[in-house]
């Protein structure tokens, strides 16, 4: 199988072009270059990254090889009529997020094998461009349908966003090659061809985010232009309704600035905001930026997991009404993660605000960090909060549903992967930001932190200990602040400022500010012990239930860990007791009841206490581990052990 070498050497050409996936030049704050924070092989955040560049990208690159989904660009290249297609018309996407995530992982360590990797797939994708910047494998050509003739559901110009978003990745870390060049004929073809036509844009959002970004990479204002246009026209009901599918499904139903909560799919929700973001800030548009900042708002208010997830329908992949967030029927798309972390990192940039940083460290830790298997070659696509019934072992080959409750290889529909690939790639640029002379701290990782004149070393074995050591390695001769988050569930965080002694601090933003020292070091201490967490009310789903948390990590239980003839509800927990950490989860006070038979009516008089009824306790585990183990049920939301007289 193949892998990569792990080299931690600069880039090949030495080169750093402002290394950041978002770079607005009229942000609050700005975030700092992918290799201005080297992580820590060993750390929570940094052994991923590492299984990343060597595991999961040759894993996924292998996979559109066996699949043919690369052969397809070589038979446009060649000519030939297509009478077979490989894969789904949005799988030339797959191959841009992997290049995508190739060139971040490039930025940041030397890799021969990994670079000729990288040049041998952008000549194949070169090759089937043609000569007017149109570039797809599945329209427009031989046996093919003709171009742009299914905008709904075609994904034509979602593919073109994610080679725009390769290009930034690559232009940003290294400068103009082949890549580049490809995409800046195909946004040019976009912008010539969709300029005036005022029904034209995809069913599926991305080149709104990708055309700001390239246009900002390159300084082009034009890709911006046709990003915001793209933007205007859509909540007109221009797109064809399908049947199963509203207008709200494609966001077609409401003009952006006058909708009040994202809808519809929610991957295509969330991508079009943070292109709309982008759009904003780049065209000083305060009025588009408030209207997301509100539609942000009441999503996570009332349409967010608790791990940071969202999309509480299978049927659509979407956002269900305020309130409705099954457990079990969660759907919690992976891609949903990385794009929610998109738009909160956007609204972050242009607001400074800290609870943007809050959410995006919940979804990193729940939804992303949950996604792929230890050794980066398996994947979930949906992340439900409750599994009911062990799954079986997950197909060596291609999955064919997304919510099989074990992590798979591959699957028919594979955007997962390579969403993963391409975030924990370029994962430093979204955890450190700077503004004015201040070095800011968003999220805790040990490695090495360099920016505003700092040089720090974070030491830090984040999220299991809360203490978070940040020692001063290089310094101005002049003063810096260093402003680091300090969570909304830290209670009773302390900060330590060189020789003083710890002071409590409130959830939001700590700072120090002084001319630094080598050898200085600023001590935070956030409390990651676990605790309860209650739901809404008005939540109907888990009514009644009580969730355990352990800094930003959502805890669940397992079958595995429960004694045997119990099933998972079954398990009552008794909330009059504070459950305690162990090891990396915690343990619960409990009420176990043997299991039922499952014959008979399943409704009657409330049940009397069963004098069979087992008082015990239980271990729970960080959500992001469950199945690891092999198949199991699980649950997050627990039912709450009502106390009797």
């Amino acid at each position: 199988m193949t892998s990569f070498s792990t080299s931690t050497e600069p880039s090949p050409n030495g080169l750093r072009v402002g290394s950041r996936p978002v770079a607005p030049a009229n942000a609050r704050i700005h975030g700092v270059d992918v290799s201005s924070y080297a992580l820590d092989g060993a750390g929570f955040w940094g052994s991923r990254q590492r299984v990343n560049g060597t595991a999961t990208i040759a894993h996924c690159l292998e996979w559109m090889e066996r699949l043919g989904w690369i052969e397809n660009f070589d038979r446009i290249a060649r000519g030939d009529v297509t009478r077979e297609r490989a894969g789904w018309q949005f799988s030339d996407s797959e191959v841009y997020k992997l290049l995508e995530a190739m060139a971040w992982e490039l930025s940041r360590r030397a890799d021969d094998e990994l670079a000729g990797a990288y040049a041998r797939l952008v000549a194949r994708v070169a090759a089937a461009q043609d000569d007017d910047g149109y570039l797809s494998t599945a329209f427009g050509h031989p046996g093919l349908p003709p171009r742009y003739s299914d905008l709904a559901m075609g994904h034509e110009l979602y593919n073109i966003g994610h080679l725009l978003q390769a290009a930034v990745a690559r232009v940003r870390t290294y400068g103009t090659d082949d890549l580049v060049a490809v995409a800046r004929r195909a946004a040019d073809h976009v912008c010539t061809r969709f300029w005036d036509d005022e029904d034209g844009l995809c069913g599926h959002p991305e080149i709104e985010v990708a055309l700001a970004e390239f246009g900002r990479a390159l300084g082009e204002p034009r890709y911006v232009e046709q990003a915001r246009r793209f933007l205007e026209r859509r909540g007109r009901g221009r797109l064809p309704v399908r049947p199963l599918l509203s207008a709200d499904y494609f966001q077609d139903d409401a003009p952006i600035r006058e909708a009040d909560v994202l809808r519809g799919h929610a991957v295509r929700a969330l991508y079009l905001s943070a292109g709309a973001v982008d759009v904003a800030v780049e065209t000083h548009d305060g009025d588009l930026l408030a209207a997301l900042e509100r539609q942000w708002s009441r999503t996570v208010e009332r349409r967010t997991y608790l791990t940071g997830g969202m999309g509480s329908r299978h049927q659509d992949e979407g956002f269900g009404d305020d309130w409705e967030l099954p457990a079990d029927r969660a759907y919690c798309e992976t891609c949903a993660g990385v794009a929610s972390v998109m738009f909160a990192w956007r609204l972050l940039l242009a607001t400074g605000d800290v609870k943007y940083a809050d959410l995006i460290e919940r979804t990193l830790f729940n939804v992303v960090a949950t996604s792929p298997s230890a050794d980066g070659r398996a994947f979930f696509y949906a992340n439900p909060l409750h599994q009911r019934e062990e799954a079986g072992e997950a197909a060596d080959g291609v999955n064919h549903r997304a919510e099989g409750g074990v992590r798979a290889p591959w699957f028919d529909v594979s955007c997962c992967p390579t969403n993963v690939a391409r975030t924990l790639a370029s994962l430093p640029a979204y955890l450190a930001a700077e503004e004015g002379d201040a070095l800011i701290l968003l999220q805790y990782a040990a490695g090495e932190l360099t920016g505003r004149g700092l040089v720090l070393r974070i030491e830090t074995d984040y999220p299991f200990d809360g203490r978070v050591r940040v020692h001063v390695v290089e310094a101005p001769d002049e003063e810096r602040t260093l402003r680091l988050r300090v969570p909304s569930w830290a209670e009773h965080a302390t900060l330590a400022a060189p020789d003083a002694a710890p002071t409590f601090v409130e959830a939001g933003w700590a700072q120090v500010r002084r001319v630094f020292s080598p050898g200085d070091v600023v001590e935070l201490v956030l409390p990651v012990g676990p605790r309860f967490t209650w739901p809404d009310a008005r939540i109907d789903a888990v009514r009644g239930t009580v969730a355990v948390e352990r800094g930003p990590l959502v805890l669940c239980v397992e079958s595995l860990d429960l004694p045997p003839q119990t099933r998972i509800d079954g398990v009552r927990v008794d909330t009059r007791f504070e459950p305690r950490p162990d090891a990396d989860g915690a343990v619960v006070s409990v009420a176990m009841a043997p299991e039922r038979d499952p014959r008979g009516w399943a409704y009657g008089p409330v049940p009397a206490e069963s004098p069979q009824e087992r008082r015990s306790e239980v271990r729970l585990i960080p959500y992001h581990r469950w199945a690891e183990r092999g198949p199991s049920t699980m649950r997050v939301f627990l039912p709450a052990l009502t106390a009797r007289s």
